[in-house]
Parts: structure tokens; sequence; C-alpha cells
């Protein structure tokens, strides 16, 4: 009975020991475990290290819980600090950038517009079409293209550009110039192009002033071609038509540049009987002051 007992005994401690060494590699290997910890073997078993739950925030040789950069690296030298964006690395100080509304953003347009990058009147608002312009003027300096201005942008745009006149900055024509006309380009010019339907007040290549302008009808038309002043009229009134021609500039004919209230009302839905009509009344008159007798005009596509 006794070696019974006995053998019975030593079978269960068998059966046990076999047990317990099952249970361990299971834990080990239960990803809800947790895994086993760095020191499991090269068998996959537990070391002795491990506690019985299989936790490896409870057993000594757990790995540090430190970033990667807490490390040390496999030379031995301490790890380099973690890169971080410091202030002064940060993009440049923007002078001007999305809306803005200021006489400084005016002048941006208008110097913009001078270079062929801004292809409206300036209005003083940075929006995305000044944006857009800011960018491509950027790219053909070389420069990053943020749409914004910051100082180096500002000094180029300076230095590739010339200081607005007052009629850039604030233009009374809606029309966009076109390239002038070669026999524009020198001395004191009145540069009327149909295709655009500007005047252009030029001396020496340079537009001073301008404004929107419209021509005669099919069956009375605008000549063409190269003129000069013949005389000027502040007050007229058309001895054919009976109608008031004021700040008249004759230059073939009875054709003369002058100010039309007919325009100014109705805009390009009427024509004139063969004169430049100007509806803008305080910009011809001003220009009217500064005409003379024997300056050029010329009429052209």
């Amino acid at each position: 009975m006794k070696r019974t007992t006995s053998v019975i005994r030593r079978a269960v401690l068998a059966a046990a020991a076999v047990a317990l060494a099952a249970g361990c590699t299971a834990q080990a290997a239960d990803p809800g475990g947790g895994g086993a910890s760095p020191s499991t073997g090269a068998t996959g078993t537990a070391s002795p290290s491990d506690s019985p739950t299989g936790s490896p925030s409870d057993s000594p040789s757990s790995a540090p819980t430190g970033s990667p950069s807490d490390s040390p690296t496999t030379d031995g030298k301490p790890p380099s600090p973690s890169a971080s964006p410091s202030t002064s690395a940060s993009a440049a100080k923007a002078l001007m950038g999305d809306g803005d509304e200021t006489e400084q953003v005016r002048e941006l347009q208008a110097r913009l517009r001078q270079l062929g990058h801004f292809d409206r009147a300036p209005t003083g608002f940075y929006g995305t079409m000044t944006a857009a312009s800011v960018t491509a003027f950027q790219k053909k300096q070389g420069l990053p293209g943020t749409g914004s201005v910051d100082e180096t942008t500002w000094q180029r745009l300076l230095a590739g550009s010339k200081k607005p006149t007052a009629d850039e900055l604030k233009p009374s024509t809606t029309n966009k110039l076109d390239t002038p006309d070669a026999r524009c380009m020198t001395g004191r010019v009145l540069c009327i192009s149909k295709e655009s339907r500007t005047l252009a007040w030029m001396i020496d290549g340079r537009v001073v002033s301008s404004m929107d302008v419209r021509f005669g009808s099919e069956n009375t038309p605008t000549r063409e071609g190269t003129f000069s002043v013949g005389w000027k009229a502040r007050k007229w009134t058309s001895t054919i038509y009976h109608t008031p021609m004021p700040y008249a500039m004759f230059f073939s004919g009875g054709q003369a540049v002058h100010y039309s209230a007919d325009f100014a009302a109705r805009g390009y839905n009427g024509a004139s009987h063969g004169c430049v009509n100007v509806r803008d009344k305080a910009k011809l008159s001003a220009l009217f002051d500064q005409v003379k007798a024997g300056d050029k005009v010329v009429v052209h596509w």
C-alpha cells in the first residue's frame, strides 16, 4: 500500500512539473501577455526571473521604458538631442500677406504690374491674386515661392522696379494697357490703342497717365495712324452734331480726343462720330493741361 501511494505521489509531481513548464511557454507566446521578457532564452521558455503572471513590468530584466533617443548609441557615445525647429530657423517674418489692406500693398501691386506679374489695377488688398503674383516674382528671382512678402522679396522688388506714379497707384482706366506701339516710345505721345481701348500719355517711353477711351462707329470710324495735336479747346461744341466736346484736342481734321458725358453714362453701349471719347473728366482735365500743340498722337491696333 505504501509502495502504491509513493508511486502515485511521484506520478502527480511529475505531471505538475510538466504542466508548469507548458504554462510558462504559453504565457510567453500569448499576445495578450506582452510577450516574453528580454531575458527569455533562445528556446522560447521563460527564465526563472519571470513572474507567474508574465507581466514584463514585474520582471527585473524588463527593457527600459525610455524612447530610443534616451539610450546610448552603439558606439558608446551619448545620443544627440532631439532636433526641434527653433524660432530663428522659422520662415522670415512677412511684411505683407493674405488679408492685408494697406497703401503698401497698393504699391506692391503697382510694382508687380510694372514687371508684368499683376494684370489689373492696384486695389490695396492682398488676396489670392496678389499672392500668386508674388509667388511668380519670387520664383523668377530664385527665392522660395511663399506667396507672402518678406524683407528679401521686398528689397528685390524695389531694386527691379520704379516708384509708382499716382496714376499707376490709382489708375482711372479699368482696361489693361497693351504693349505700346513702337511709335509711342520716343517723345511726348498720346498713344491710343483700339485693341485695349486705352489712351496712354507717354513721355520718352514712360507711361505718365492712362484712361479708358471709345471710338467711332463702323460708319464713322476713328482714323488710325500717326498725327499731331493741331489745336486745343477747353470748351467746345461740335459744329456738325451740336454736342459738347470739353477738353478737346484735335489731331485729324474734326477728330479729337475729348470728354464725353455719353461715354461716362453709357459706357461702350454707344460710340462716337469718329472722335476719341474719354469718360474720366478729372483725368482728362489734368492731361489737357500737360499736352501741347505739336505733341504726337498715335492711333493703332
